[in-house]
């Protein structure tokens, strides 16, 4: 009808021939001739009046009465069966007809009703069509296709995992193979992203793999510490994508497909026997996709990122990110937490408390309730005891003071044969620490007696050679040292065996 309301047109307002309308309207000379006559019959002039609709044209051209239209049928409630089949993973077309068809015996035949329901289907499945500023987000995902390498010696071959980030708005694809998906490579691999873009993108959306996010939630996802510790170090937001969504990161989705295609399928011809040669190939064929000309715009991936995202990124910071890992641990009665094998201080008061800890390379670092609470240098080995001195309580910290020289020190107080009694008392133990014990009875008993009677026992102890803390407590006790102190009387020499020497009985 649009192009028979144009022929009338052309013809009464403009007067145009027929040739010239068959040309303006792309349809044949004939085809023209038979409009205007059938118009002509028909006594329609132009304009039309506004109550010439389709159906009222189309009659008074080519006569006869309107056909008639069919019987409307009963329309399915096609959204009452999706809902069903979501709700009932068994659920079949077949059976939601039959039901229909019990319901209406004169509807639709089962062929009609399932091409009524794709096309019902289709029209609800629209896609939001994404519209990315430059510099924004950053799509990150790895690919599901691993590339093998293989040892020298003959052993069995790795697997190397693709790792891929692209910018939304210049679709300029970053990719580089990892020994694994853990932790470790996923941060590092975008340390090295971030590099290579020399900037970084205001937010990163990565799915919901469990180095990155920790706990997945459409609403509320909770991030790993580590990757939110790096995430903050860049200054940049990350917004995981929705779980089973793979839409929400349509531009990786699609930088994953091309990376398979371009760079795992041409290289599947390659034997590789190192990471270090892998990413070599895989720079060269990186490079090779970022200058490839678009189809079906201007430019490629790299002039569109020197052009839109490149000027807008943040820049990285001074310090390349250090890469740490958490971990969880509840501190022991000796106020210690262990951690790979070894033992680290915390405040006392903590004790029986959860702690998080923070490990890099060179440092352990303790938090309690977010609050960092202690910094320690790692350790190397197995065993070792790292401890603040502070992280102490008092009585500790009183106790590891006692040393030899300070037990020396306090019985100078008391008088030098005290000193002297101490350094006996410690000398005569395997170890200094298993006197401390007796020294303190023995200062005790200088503030229960007097010190001066207690030099006077501690000389009788060293005289007698009774030094020991119940000799010199007897000795005060039974007042010995109030007594006045004589020498022993030395015991009479045994005679020699000789057989000159006839002894004492000899002469009686």
């Amino acid at each position: 009808m649009r192009k028979i309301k144009e022929v009338l047109r052309l013809k009464f307002a403009l007067g145009l021939g027929l040739r010239a309308i068959a040309r303006s309207c792309s349809i044949g000379l004939g085809t023209v001739h038979e409009y205007l006559q059938r118009a002509e019959a028909a006594g329609l002039t132009w304009p039309l009046g506004e109550d010439w609709d389709e159906d009222r044209l189309e009659t008074a051209l080519f006569g006869g009465p309107p056909r008639p239209r069919p019987a409307v049928l009963a329309i399915p409630d096609f959204a009452d069966f999706h809902q069903q089949r979501q709700r009932h993973p068994h659920l079949t077309q077949q059976l939601l007809w039959e039901e229909y068809r019990q319901a209406n015996p004169d509807g639709y035949r089962y062929s009609r009703f399932c091409e009524l329901y794709q096309r019902w289907r289709r029209k609800q499945d629209v896609v939001l069509r994404q519209e990315h500023k430059a510099g924004e987000k950053l799509f990150v995902d790895w690919a599901g296709t691993t590339i093998p390498i293989y040892d020298p010696s003959g052993g069995p071959a790795r697997r190397a995992h693709l790792f891929v980030a692209v910018l939304g708005a210049s679709s300029y694809t970053y990719a580089e193979a990892t020994g694994d998906e853990q932790l470790a490579n996923w941060i590092g691999a975008h340390v090295r992203a971030f590099e290579f873009y020399q900037g970084v993108p205001k937010l990163v959306v990565p799915d919901n793999a469990k180095t990155g996010v920790t706990k997945a939630c459409r609403y509320d996802p909770d991030l790993n510490p580590t990757y939110q510790e790096m995430a903050m170090h860049y200054g940049v937001g990350v917004v995981p994508a929705r779980p089973y969504k793979p839409r929400d990161k349509a531009k990786v989705e699609s930088g994953v497909l091309l990376a398979e295609r371009w760079i795992i399928a041409a290289l599947r011809h390659r034997k590789f026997f190192s990471i270090e040669e892998l990413n070599l190939a895989i720079r060269e064929l990186r490079d090779r996709i970022n200058q490839r000309p678009f189809r079906k715009r201007e430019g490629s991936r790299a002039s569109q990122f020197a052009a839109l995202d490149k000027p807008v990124l943040n820049p990285l910071p001074v310090e390349r990110f250090d890469l740490s890992q958490w971990s969880r641990a509840r501190v022991n009665i000796d106020y210690h937490v262990v951690f790979d094998t070894n033992y680290y201080s915390v405040p006392y008061n903590l004790v029986q408390e959860l702690m998080e800890v923070r490990s890099t390379p060179t440092t352990v670092e303790l938090f309690h309730k977010g609050q960092r609470v202690a910094s320690h240098l790692r350790a190397r080995g197995h065993g070792h005891t790292v401890t603040i001195a502070e992280h102490r309580p008092r009585s500790h910290q009183e106790h590891l003071e006692w040393t030899p020289s300070r037990m020396v020190h306090w019985a100078e107080s008391i008088g030098p044969h005290t000193a002297r009694l101490f350094e006996r008392i410690l000398a005569d133990k395997p170890h200094p620490e298993m006197g401390y014990r007796g020294c303190l009875g023995i200062i005790r008993l200088a503030a229960q007696y007097s010190p001066v009677r207690m030099e006077a026992a501690a000389e009788r102890a060293l005289v007698t050679g009774a030094c020991r803390y119940q000799s010199v407590k007897s000795i005060l006790k039974n007042a010995l040292d109030q007594q006045p102190l004589g020498l022993p009387a030395l015991p009479p020499a045994p005679p020699s065996p000789h057989d000159n020497i006839r002894g004492a009985e000899y002469f009686e």
